[in-house]
């Protein structure tokens, strides 16, 4: 049994009081009160970051079309790929007869910086002084599930936990009225709630979705003829129960998880509908956002809701865009999908920063790959792991900078390679953990995020 384990088992220490005091608050304690995982835990160094907003573009955008301008490519649009690349091992792209097709969106210069960035994000691009832009990420799979898993989880295994399952793990929660651990998407999450999952960490570490359209939340608002005296008494009997059965099964992390979730649903329902509601926002944070716009207001109510709660204290929130998979007409996929996210991602960092909030806030904008400089079928493009880009701003990072590269086609990161497993390590770091002391005993041996790679070397190169 490790640590955690045993404090979790114990119910002593100083999380069990200030559970019970949290508790007291809502009239009288439940039945059964115990150490709280979710409590916040010291970070091992100095941390840069507080939480993490990670902003997920499902189905793979295009590098070559956003952050990694790639002139040469232009010259040979429409070309067979020279005898030079095709000796690469590719998988499943097409290098005997493929043709090349080069960037759809011209690039300009940003900021003091002149960072440069595709036209697609003009709003974005206000702010490339406060981004880092990553042009080198790779890892292993370009098949879509096992890339978001690798994205989301480290490893094309199933059943591992998400980025935001171990952070909550290894910090807790700000909040103790609001999950530690949101996620929201405009359609559908790629491979269903295990891009949220919890894996083999106890279920309490489990994303909470929130809905995008109707109720964010379902059954918030509770019954008026139960009063909250005889609904707190309903929950103890409940819990009381819980625990019972909780006490027979010791190796089932779902019934602690059910049995805090109860307390914690009982104690949203006082903070979370302030959270949600939008209506209490000034005409001009609507307006920043894009909230009265068509093609904005889904995803800019995401964001929105983002920032509010970043004030609040949720540790991880996962917002994805969907819709980038663009294997035909890959510049018509792109406008659409751009001028929905564009507005709120930009009014998001503005608002941050505005707040005070950017600094201790680390965004992430990544997708599960990039997409390959080969044409196919009607100017679109396939998926491509090899050499792809993402960014990040806030959480102590210095921006406006370019890290790595890929080659003069954006085929290989060959400059400062950054795998998935640094990434992750990165954003560990940023968030004062050390990425290979976030351990967990499952199936014996300790499991981590970054599993045996990952480095944190890029996190002093985004500081520097």
């Amino acid at each position: 049994m490790n640590r955690r384990e045993m404090l979790c088992k114990s119910g002593f220490g100083f999380g069990a009081i200030a559970a019970a005091d949290l508790l007291a608050q809502d009239g009288q304690l439940a039945a059964a009160t115990e150490f709280n995982p979710l409590a916040p835990q010291t970070p091992d160094f100095a941390a840069k970051a507080k939480r993490v907003i990670f902003i997920f573009l499902q189905g793979g955008p295009s590098h070559i079309e956003t952050f990694d301008p790639k002139p040469a490519l232009q010259k040979w649009d429409g070309e067979l790929l020279p005898e030079s690349f095709r000796e690469f091992d590719l998988a499943q792209t097409n290098t005997a007869d493929g043709r090349l097709l080069g960037p759809l969106f011209p690039y300009h210069r940003h900021g003091e910086s002149g960072l440069e960035i595709s036209t697609l994000f003009p709003r974005i691009g206000q702010h490339a002084d406060e981004m880092a832009v990553i042009r080198s990420c790779y890892h292993e799979s370009f098949i879509h599930g096992a890339a978001v898993t690798i994205m989301s989880s480290g490893t094309i295994l199933l059943g591992h936990p998400t980025v935001g399952a171990w952070v909550t793990y290894g910090l807790g929660s700000e909040s103790d009225r609001l999950p530690a651990y949101v996620a929201m998407t405009d359609a559908a999450f790629t491979n269903g709630v295990a891009c949220i999952s919890s894996g083999f960490l106890p279920a309490i570490y489990q994303g909470t979705h929130l809905r995008t359209t109707g109720a964010p939340i379902m059954n918030l608002t509770p019954l008026k003829e139960l009063g909250q005296d005889r609904q707190r008494q309903l929950l103890n009997q409940i819990n009381q129960w819980n625990t019972r059965h909780r006490d027979a099964r010791p190796h089932d992390s779902r019934l602690d998880a059910r049995i805090a979730n109860y307390e914690l649903a009982f104690r949203m329902q006082t903070a979370a509908p302030d959270l949600i509601d939008l209506g209490s926002e000034s005409q001009t944070t609507r307006n920043l956002y894009g909230l009265d716009g068509e093609e904005t207001k889904q995803f800019g109510g995401m964001c929105l809701l983002a920032r509010r709660m970043a004030e609040r204290g949720v540790r991880y929130i996962h917002l994805a865009s969907s819709g980038w998979d663009a294997h035909g007409e890959c510049r018509k996929n792109h406008l659409e999908n751009a001028k929905k996210i564009d507005q709120p991602i930009a009014g998001l960092l503005t608002d941050l920063k505005q707040r005070g909030l950017l600094e201790e806030t680390l965004v992430v904008w990544a997708g599960e790959f990039g997409r390959t400089p080969i044409m196919q079928g009607k100017r679109g493009r396939d998926h491509h792991p090899y050499g792809f880009s993402c960014w990040m701003a806030g959480g102590g990072i210095r921006g406006g900078k370019v890290i790595g590269a890929t080659d003069e086609f954006g085929f290989h990161a060959v400059e400062d390679r950054v795998h998935a497993n640094d990434l992750h390590a990165t954003m560990l770091s940023l968030l004062g953990l050390e990425h290979e002391k976030l351990t967990y005993l499952f199936e014996g041996r300790e499991r981590r995020l970054t599993d045996v790679g990952g480095s944190n070397d890029l996190a002093q190169r985004l500081l520097s």
